[in-house]
C-alpha cells in the first residue's frame, strides 16, 4: 500500500474553495412492525447523504488515493468502469471538483444513447475511451494513458489499499455514533473493497459481518480474504459472503426486487438502487422474516449509495423505480 504522509493539503484545499462533506455519515433508525414482530433493532448507515455526487462507498474508497495523487503531484486519474458505473460517476466527480484530470476507460463500443452517467463524466471533464470487451478484460488498454509518471491507476470498482484504508471508517464512525453493542454489520459487496475494510476495522469486535454478493459466482470470499492478507490486515473469521440475494447476477433484477424497493422508499424515506443496496436491503428483511437472528439483536446496514444509477436504470427498463 501506497505511503500515507498526512491530510494537510487536502483539508487546506477543501476548506480553501468551501468544499463539505456530511461527515460523519447520518444514522437512521428504522421503525416496522416487521423489526418488532421479531424484537430486532436496525439501523441504516446513511453513506448515501455524505455528497451530491461523490459520495456513498466511492467517497471512501476515493478519499485517501486523492490525497495520495495530490501529495505526489499526479496531473489525472486513470481508471476502469461500465456505462452505468457508480465508480466512473464518481472519479469524474472527483476529478471536477478537487481539480485534477480523470480517463475513463469504458467497457464495450460507444452506444448510440449515452447514458447519464456517461453523460455526466463528460460534462465533468473526464475523458472517455470506448475500448472492446476482449480488450477491457485484459486490461491492457491503459498502457498508453499510464506511460506519463503523471498518471495515476485506480483499477475498476476503485478497490486498492488505500480504499481499504478509507472504509474503516465506516466502522470507526458507526461504533461512535451508535453507543448500544452492535451484533451484525450488513454491506453489500462488489468488487469487496468496502467489506474488507469494514472487516479490518472491526478486528475482534464481538459482532458478525455479512457481505451481501450481488455478483454470480463463487470466490468473493477468497478473494476477500486475499485483499486482508495482501494489505497485512489479520483475518478473524466474524464473517460471511451471502450470495442469495443477487437476483441472478449484476445487473439482473425482477418485479419483486423493484416492488420491495419502492415501499421501503414510501415508508422509510430512504431510496434504494437495485445493483446493490436494494438486494441487500431486500435480504436483511427476509432474513429477519426467518427469523435469521436472535431477539434483541442490533443490525447495522450501510448505505453505500449508488442512486446515481436509478436514472440509467429507469431509462433502461422504464420509469419502474420511483425516484421523485
Amino acid at each position: 500500500m501506497p505511503k500515507i504522509f498526512n491530510m494537510y493539503k487536502l483539508e487546506n484545499y477543501l476548506k480553501e474553495h468551501r468544499i463539505n462533506f456530511n461527515l460523519p455519515s447520518p444514522i437512521q433508525k428504522i421503525e416496522d412492525e416487521q423489526l418488532d414482530n421479531q424484537a430486532v433493532t436496525l439501523y441504516v448507515k446513511r453513506e448515501d447523504l455524505i455528497g451530491e455526487n461523490l459520495t456513498g462507498n466511492k467517497y471512501r474508497k476515493l478519499i485517501f488515493n486523492i490525497q495520495f495523487l495530490k501529495e505526489n503531484s499526479y496531473d489525472s486519474v486513470v481508471t476502469y468502469g461500465g456505462a452505468f458505473s457508480n465508480h466512473i460517476h464518481a472519479v469524474a466527480a472527483a476529478g471536477k471538483l478537487l481539480n485534477f484530470n480523470t480517463i475513463g476507460i469504458i467497457r464495450g463500443e460507444e452506444p448510440k444513447k449515452w447514458s447519464p452517467t456517461l453523460q455526466f463524466a463528460k460534462a465533468s471533464g473526464m475523458q472517455l475511451h470506448f475500448v472492446d470487451r476482449q480488450s477491457y478484460t485484459a486490461k491492457n488498454v491503459h498502457l498508453e494513458f499510464n506511460a506519463s509518471e503523471k498518471n495515476y491507476l485506480i483499477p475498476e470498482g476503485g478497490t486498492n489499499g488505500l480504499a481499504i484504508k478509507g472504509c474503516q471508517d465506516i466502522v470507526n464512525e458507526t461504533l461512535q455514533q451508535i453507543k448500544e453493542p452492535i451484533d451484525h454489520w450488513m454491506v453489500c459487496c462488489g468488487t469487496g473493497g468496502t467489506a474488507a475494510g469494514m472487516i479490518s476495522a472491526m478486528l475482534e469486535e464481538d459482532a458478525h459481518l455479512t457481505a451481501f454478493q450481488i455478483l454470480k459466482g463463487k470466490g468473493m470470499m477468497e478473494h476477500i480474504n486475499q485483499l486482508l492478507k495482501e494489505n497485512n490486515y489479520k483475518h478473524f473469521g466474524n464473517w460471511n459472503v451471502n450470495d442469495t440475494y443477487h437476483f441472478g447476477g449484476y445487473a439482473k433484477w425482477n418485479n419483486d426486487l423493484i416492488t420491495f424497493m419502492n415501499d421501503f422508499k414510501q415508508q422509510h424515506d430512504i431510496a434504494l438502487d437495485p445493483i446493490y443496496t436494494g438486494k441487500m436491503m431486500y435480504g436483511i428483511f427476509d432474513m429477519i422474516e426467518k427469523g435469521a437472528f436472535q431477539k434483541g439483536s442490533t443490525i447495522v446496514a450501510i448505505h453505500t449509495g449508488g442512486l446515481q444509477g436509478v436514472e440509467g436504470f429507469n431509462m433502461r427498463f422504464g420509469k419502474i423505480i420511483n425516484d421523485d
